[in-house]
């Protein structure tokens, strides 16, 4: 079973479970589809790094700290949701972002400045451990009390906001057959698949990346698992599909672009390019080729991410 944690409130309650009609109607038929909408938490402009904040900035408060410090890209939906939860708590949060400054902030760098985050930028991602070490030693010389939030808030104790999360899908009554989500650092996966273990549910969970190959992701979602699950009892497959990435990371294909348009004029529903879009059109492409049947129930979890939109 998964440790118990302390838990901040951040989300206003469940979140709410759409039926697809029209989409499902536009594909001719299929599975029925619903949809759970992170994208519309209220706090902080939504996503699904909020149920995970819930957790992990809860575990800051409890270690004494007034600093958060995290990373991610310019666009990142983790660093405006973090900048958010720090002002809400009146902590100073500093953002190390990959990527040049630029002229006119837009989008979720925008958000986050506005929320008087500091931003520190650096050249690439693979900077961001060397960067994170010297911002952290420097507020310690400040007499700051920092506390780091991995890439995504993927963490065992990030995690625990999924696993609360596939919880609040069996109080809804909405388990599915299949749940198909956008997946990175692996840390939503890790929760949704220790929930359903926790709750006896049969439902495959498949990731779709939006950038790291599927071994890569896979191996970092069983390594989070192992944190939140010290007896070994929550197993379940972990499925991701790597074949939706295209040219990169953050950069459209036709699948993904099509799904855009698709959920837009049929179910007035927003993705953002970078996750949310390849994933729905990974699923849209499972509906094609039938790989589910009439009598299955798929869900597809909006991550949330319409910010990016603006950028």
């Amino acid at each position: 079973m998964p440790p118990t944690a302390s838990r901040l409130s951040l989300l206003s309650g469940p979140t709410p479970v759409q039926e697809l009609s029209r989409l499902r109607a536009t594909l001719g038929g299929g599975p029925r589809l619903l949809a759970k909408r992170d994208d519309a938490i209220p706090f902080g402009f939504g996503g699904n790094k909020v149920r995970k904040l819930e957790f992990v900035v809860a575990q800051a408060l409890t270690e004494g700290a007034n600093t958060i410090v995290t990373v991610g890209g310019i666009q990142s939906n983790h660093a405006r949701a973090t900048a958010a939860a720090a002002a809400k708590l009146g902590l100073h949060c500093v953002l190390i972002l990959n990527g040049v400054p630029p002229i006119r902030p837009s989008a979720n760098l925008l958000l986050a400045q506005m929320l008087g985050a500091e931003v520190e930028y650096i050249p690439s991602r693979d900077a961001r451990a060397e960067a994170s070490e010297q911002v952290l030693t420097r507020l310690r010389e400040e007499g700051r009390i920092p506390f780091f939030i991995p890439l995504g808030a993927s963490t065992p104790v990030g995690a625990l906001g999924f696993v609360a999360a596939m919880g609040e899908l069996v109080e809804q009554d909405m388990v599915p057959d299949v749940i198909v989500h956008a997946c990175s650092s692996g840390g939503t996966q890790a929760g949704l698949v220790a929930g359903a273990a926790l709750h006896g549910l049969k439902t495959r969970i498949i990731g779709v990346s939006a950038d790291d190959p599927a071994e890569a992701i896979a191996a970092n979602i069983r390594r989070i698992i192992e944190g939140i699950d010290r007896f070994h009892m929550l197993h379940g497959e972990i499925e991701v599909d790597d074949q939706r990435v295209g040219e990169g990371y953050g950069v459209p294909t036709q699948e993904s672009r099509e799904a855009q348009e698709l959920a837009a004029q049929t179910e007035a529903l927003f993705l953002d390019h970078t996750y949310t879009a390849k994933a729905l059109g990974a699923l849209i492409a499972y509906v094609r080729e039938g790989r589910f049947t009439e009598d299955q129930t798929v869900l597809f979890w909006h991550t949330g991410g319409q910010v990016a939109l603006f950028a």
